[in-house]
């Protein structure tokens, strides 16, 4: 009862800034970014312990890049791996090792290139080590039973296993509690989706011995053809165990998750004995949808990762697209409690995420029926699964001033309107909400050339003026604005109105300037790789601390900000 009456102590003093509801992936990253910028958050989590099984074991490489910055990639480097090619199984022989993910090779402007294996388990306690490290923790055993607005903030209901209840304070909520979000349902908000398979499927983590029988741990084995559906074994990276999983031809079957059961269904389908499945540790069933929720946000609360967007796992996109919500929201909480930002930049939270959730949605289905209709090339993972072409061109913080082009995000007046449009109108209209999806997934094809704001901010291999190799992520790594100019083109005014944006993004104070070339440089492009990504000099980017451009420049059309 101590726990309890220094939480209901806290309550009382009303000092928390967010609130963040489940302790998953997507949680967890929001936790870690509020806690190096200084918001007092606090993570509650429904189960007693973290999520014990592999589910989501593919990280992007943009998800890694957020990691690299969050302080958690050597981790996440040492416990993993890469993905293994796919070996085909009929009859007890083996049919001939394949890739299913296509191999890209790495390049100067991205520092990972490869998808990189780890249990969902795993990267959850690397992320929640990190938390610890930073002064944060989880609260296991509470669950949200209710929550109601005012002007001011949100009082949730917290409920105890022993029947125990609080009410705690916070000036914002954010629901990461998974699909069937208590908070979401509280709320009233709707999700909008589809059955991507009317048959279930049934993932396991399972200790097999069947080294003797051809499952060796440096393929992916898949029996495509099995009596009943087909079934995959992986490696998972960095343990002695295989992620079991079961597709089921029979929409009405009802899979059982016991371990004696799984061993059966091991043995049914493959070459392998039930007794080489030493060991079941998580097995779990589920029928793969595709759902988006209505709205992302409802007055001072925030939907991020599942309770906001419901993936098939096919395309390694769920988990990811988690995280990446948890990293554009961060930054954005942290400018308006800590650095005076205008509330309105909450506004483009949704703005900038429902549209490339709504895209990814897709890819995730295209890529899971491809499997099941048996199309070999449709089920192949490119690079459009690593979510680095993903941009915000078409969203409020985006402005282009280079040459008088004025920018895709328009004037401040426009920005204005269109953000009070998206937090009005936009939120119940669907049909307007496909047409932006669309736009966020193609994004990176309908604006084909230069760097444009809203882009991700590329990596570069530079070096010190004394020589000494440096990345631009080393210098971007960090809760900070980067604010880069390339060559001679003069450095904005501190009062600098950076098109319109600076009064929303409340960046004053907070932007790090970085020269690259020119007079006094702090970094030099002895290989032209900066100038390959970014353009020629002179220009100015200012790079939002999520690592993406907001504000393009060629220096001409700097402005004073006149009014505050």
């Amino acid at each position: 009862m101590a726990v309890l009456d220094v939480l209901d102590e806290l309550a009382v003093l009303d000092e928390l800034d967010v609130l963040i509801v489940g302790a998953g992936p997507s949680g967890l990253t929001l936790a870690i970014d509020l806690a190096r910028r200084g918001v007092r958050a606090r993570v509650v989590e429904r189960g007693e312990a973290l999520f014990p099984g592999s589910r989501g074991k593919g990280l992007q490489p943009r998800t890694q890049e957020v990691f690299d910055d969050l302080g958690v990639s050597d981790a996440v480097r040492e416990a993993g791996g890469p993905y293994p090619p796919m070996l085909g199984w009929r009859d007890g022989q083996p049919l001939g090792a394949f890739q299913m993910i296509e191999q890209t090779d790495p390049a100067p402007d991205r520092p990972y290139h490869e998808i990189w294996m780890l249990p969902q388990w795993r990267t959850a306690e690397i992320l929640r080590a990190r938390l610890r490290e930073l002064g944060g923790g989880v609260e296991f055993g509470t669950a949200l039973t209710g929550l109601e607005q005012d002007a001011d903030g949100v009082t949730a209901h917290l409920g105890y296993a022993d029947g125990s209840t609080i009410a705690a304070r916070a000036t914002y909520l954010v629901a990461a509690d998974g699909g069937r979000s208590a908070v979401r349902k509280a709320l009233g908000i709707g999700m909008t989706g589809e059955t991507v398979d009317p048959a279930p499927t049934l993932i396991a983590d399972a200790v097999i011995d069947g080294a003797e029988r051809g499952l060796g741990r440096d393929h992916w084995h898949v029996w495509q053809r099995a009596k009943g559906g087909a079934i995959a074994l992986c490696p998972l990276a960095g343990t002695d165990q295989f992620q079991v999983a079961a597709q089921y031809d029979d929409p009405d079957a009802v899979p059982d998750t016991s371990p004696e059961a799984v061993r059966r269904l091991i043995a049914d389908r493959t070459h392998l004995a039930a007794s080489e499945v030493r060991e079941v540790r998580w097995a779990s069933v589920f029928t793969p949808r595709a759902a988006m929720a209505e709205r992302f946000r409802a007055g001072r609360v925030f939907l991020i990762g599942d309770a906001a967007h419901i993936h098939s796992p096919a395309g390694g996109q769920g988990l990811n697209t988690s995280v990446q919500d948890a990293y554009n929201l961060g930054w954005k909480l942290g400018q308006v409690l800590r650095h005076g930002a205008d509330p309105s930049l909450l506004d483009s939270y949704e703005a900038e995420r429902l549209p490339i959730a709504a895209g990814v949605l897709g890819i995730s289905t295209r890529i899971h029926r491809a499997h099941r209709s048996g199309d070999t090339e449709g089920r192949r993972r490119t690079s459009e699964v690593h979510q680095l072409g993903l941009s915000y061109r078409d969203g409020p913080l985006a402005v282009d001033e280079r040459n008088g082009r004025g920018g895709r995000g328009g004037g401040s007046d426009e920005r204005d309107e269109r953000a009070h449009r998206t937090d009005q109108d936009h939120r119940n209209d669907r049909a307007d909400r496909n047409d932006r999806a669309d736009q966020g997934h193609r994004a990176d094809r309908d604006h084909p050339g230069s760097l444009g704001a809203g882009d991700r901010a590329p990596d570069a291999p530079c070096t010190l003026p004394d020589g000494t190799p440096v990345r631009l992520f080393d210098v971007l790594r960090g809760p900070h604005f980067t604010l880069l100019i390339l060559g001679d083109a003069e450095q904005p005014a501190p009062d600098a109105d950076f098109g319109g944006l600076a009064p929303t993004l409340g960046a004053a104070g907070c932007v790090r300037t970085i020269r690259a070339g020119g007079p006094a440089p702090d970094l030099l492009d002895p290989d032209g790789h900066l100038t390959t990504t970014y353009g020629p000099a002179p220009a100015l980017f200012l790079i939002r601390p999520d690592g993406y451009v907001c504000w393009v420049a060629d220096g001409a059309r700097v402005r004073p900000l006149l009014t505050r």
